[in-house]
């Protein structure tokens, strides 16, 4: 995997901060409805503006992830509208706006309008990409891709490779974490979910590929001007498709059991198969979803777990309580493994923003919403909210050692998976993977990050750090 630089990366985060600072000092919010509601509705505007020319605040919402947002709320409420790039979106902050476009009960909230402008050339129909019946279809489908026995099997085959992993760290004082927990998570894809040794050229290939088409989602320029973001996230997806579509045969034939062989062979209860098509366009959209988001989750509770060194000696002593590869069971019990993870994913939820379109004019909150909105739910900042969260940037895992406590909390307050039809499907997977990684991390090294340290992030599927995330790691000996 190509790295830049760490400091040319910071420096450059850092830059365009003060640049979106600078042009909205230059245009200060002048508040203005997104549309009027009909006459007799009863219903609210939603307020707001569409900041600097073209590009509206899409600079702040990208490089400052929590502070735009809470400035947001502060001026209009869970409710309001930017500018982005060209179009307005509405963005809803707190769990009673959540539930509400979650649960869509009157089916009016398109998943798959929603993501098509921000990531759909590059994840077409995946499933989070698909709505209401057809998504309930394949949902259905491929949930026998994440069975307890499939689970097993995926865990299973992740062992190995963390160890090989961690044992090829090279131990310092500017170790990577961030960097390093991305190549370890593109290999365990590549095992686990394609399996494809991760020292193949083939993984290679994907690797880069994979790493392109996530950033074209992300590119500001959204055309494919040569050499350009956009133009290698289309590139990668078009080597993706190849890869996937000429090995399926194969893979119907065989008797492996990484999550491709299994999309393979899966059927429905009335006996239907994924086609070709289907199966190509799921394992793309499954890479993407499974890889970054567990990356965030491990690179920031590994910062979180370095600053406080008492936590880190509690939870190490913990994971040498255990086998050296926990069952499913273990890795699942309320320990304080858990609870760090579940602290983790409140503070930085890895799939920051959700996105839907309205279908037709409906409200959210009592707020008009016109038909063909563009709807954002921002996960990230909904979770860092004081009102639901004292001290809310304070990490503190043992919010969750009572769950008496954390039932009494609105349903949706903590929701890093999201809710509804499109909740996250492969969400215990991804904590199994997480933890078992964290789990041989503490057995094997014990890490630090100086305690005025920051990490300068930015945003990808979700809040990412920008400067690679270093620490200090060194071998743990007893």
């Amino acid at each position: 995997m190509t790295v830049v630089s760490k400091p040319f990366r910071a420096a450059l985060t850092d830059s365009v901060q003060r640049l979106g600072s600078a042009i909205t000092s230059r245009y200060p919010e002048n508040p203005q409805p997104l549309a009027e509601p009909p006459a007799g509705s009863g219903l609210r505007p939603v307020m707001g503006s569409y900041g600097f020319p073209v590009i509206g605040h899409a600079v702040e919402s990208m490089t400052s992830p929590l502070a735009y947002p809470r400035e947001q709320y502060r001026r209009y409420g869970p409710v309001s509208w930017t500018g982005a790039v060209g179009f307005r979106v509405v963005t809803v902050m707190g769990p009673d706006a959540l539930q509400q476009v979650w649960l869509d009960r009157n089916k009016v909230f398109s998943s798959e309008r929603g993501w098509r402008p921000v990531i759909g050339p590059f994840f077409h129909r995946g499933l989070m990409l698909l709505d209401f019946d057809e998504h309930l279809f394949h949902r259905r489908t491929m949930q026998q891709a994440f069975t307890r026995p499939r689970l097993n099997d995926y865990l299973e085959a992740t062992w190995p490779l963390v160890d090989r992993t961690l044992r090829s760290w090279k131990p310092g004082q500017r170790f990577h974490m961030y960097d390093h927990s991305k190549q370890l998570l593109l290999d365990l894809a590549c095992q686990v979910f394609i399996g494809e040794s991760p020292t193949s050229s083939a993984a290679r290939q994907l690797s880069e590929a994979f790493d392109n088409a996530v950033h074209g989602g992300q590119a500001m320029i959204r055309y494919p001007v040569p050499g350009g973001v956009w133009s290698r996230g289309l590139a990668g997806r078009r080597y993706l498709q190849s890869y996937f579509r000429n090995r399926i045969a194969t893979r119907r034939a065989g008797n492996g059991t990484d999550l491709f062989s299994v999309l393979c062979k899966v059927e429905s209860d009335d006996g239907a198969v994924f086609t070709d098509d289907d199966i190509v366009n799921h394992m793309i959209f499954l890479l993407m979803a499974a890889h970054d988001t567990s990356t965030i989750a491990l690179s920031m509770m590994a910062y979180h777990i370095g600053k406080d060194q008492p936590l880190q000696t509690a939870l190490r002593e913990e994971a040498r309580s255990l086998p050296d590869t926990p069952s499913i069971e273990q890795l699942n019990e309320p320990t304080l493994l858990d609870m760090a993870f579940k602290e983790t994913l409140r503070m930085h939820a890895p799939a920051g923003t959700l996105f839907r379109q309205a279908t037709a004019d409906t409200e959210i909150l009592g707020h008009y919403i016109p038909a063909n909105t563009q709807v954002a739910l921002n996960l990230h900042a909904s979770m860092r909210l004081q009102q639901w969260w004292p001290s809310p940037d304070t990490f503190d895992p043992y919010r969750f050692q009572d769950p008496n406590s954390v039932k009494e909390l609105h349903a949706y307050a903590w929701s890093p998976f999201g809710a509804g039809a499109h909740k996250c499907i492969g969400m215990h997977f991804g904590g199994l993977t997480v933890k078992a990684a964290m789990h041989q991390l503490l057995r094997r090294y014990r890490w630090s990050v100086p305690a005025d340290y920051t990490p300068l992030m930015t945003w990808g599927t979700g809040p990412t750090p920008a400067d690679g995330l270093p620490v200090t790691l060194q071998p743990h000996t007893n």
